[in-house]
């Protein structure tokens, strides 16, 4: 018997646990997608939508204000289940956040905020209106602040809890794109 077929086998083996330990490298270490379930990022983010996640970029760059991250929900707001938050930070360490007149303030300047859904207004929590963003942590609010959990409801996030940031929208093939960081003009970086 010739020994030519168990050569192959061999091959698409060797092919299959290779393309599979690149599949959990890449997973786990550079990107991700995510399948978003809350209504908390409407209209930027529709439930059903897909993004990737990148994870890598993170190590090296630091997280600013508008990004859109990922992260394991704090402690007693899992809704019974372990599905990743989706939020936009708006303030980063050393920033002061401040949420009045129906609008959110960092370090002193309103933000312009086009994203939010239809407009609404950011209404404070009834205990705290002002907050001062620590040192390894991060504010983060959604754009539907109606529907949304967030800083104002849990506090700040660690830093460590990010599983990485939403960078591209690839289903429904129709929002396909890269999502788009806002800049905030006028508003002064953080404290040190």
């Amino acid at each position: 018997m010739s020994k030519r077929p168990f050569g192959c086998l061999f091959e698409v083996v060797e092919t299959l646990v290779l393309t599979l330990v690149i599949f959990l490298v890449i997973q786990n270490f550079v990107a991700q997608p995510y399948l978003v379930q809350q209504m908390s990022m409407e209209h930027s983010l529709e439930p059903g939508d897909y993004v990737l996640v990148d994870k890598l970029t993170p190590h090296f760059d630091d997280y600013n204000r508008g990004d859109v991250i990922v992260f394991t929900p704090p402690p007693g707001f899992e809704d019974g289940g372990t599905t990743p938050f989706i939020k936009r930070v708006i303030g980063v360490p050393g920033d002061t956040v401040a949420i009045h007149d129906g609008q959110v303030w960092v370090n002193g300047v309103a933000l312009v905020e086009p994203y939010v859904y239809e407009g609404q207004p950011t209404d404070p929590p009834a205990a705290q209106s002002t907050w001062v963003v620590p040192a390894g942590e991060l504010f983060v609010l959604g754009d539907h602040r109606a529907a949304s959990q967030d800083s104002r409801v849990f506090g700040f996030i660690a830093k460590s809890s990010v599983i990485g940031r939403a960078w591209l929208r690839y289903w429904p093939f129709s929002g396909f794109g890269i999502l788009q960081t806002p800049t905030y003009p006028g508003v002064p970086a953080a404290a040190p």
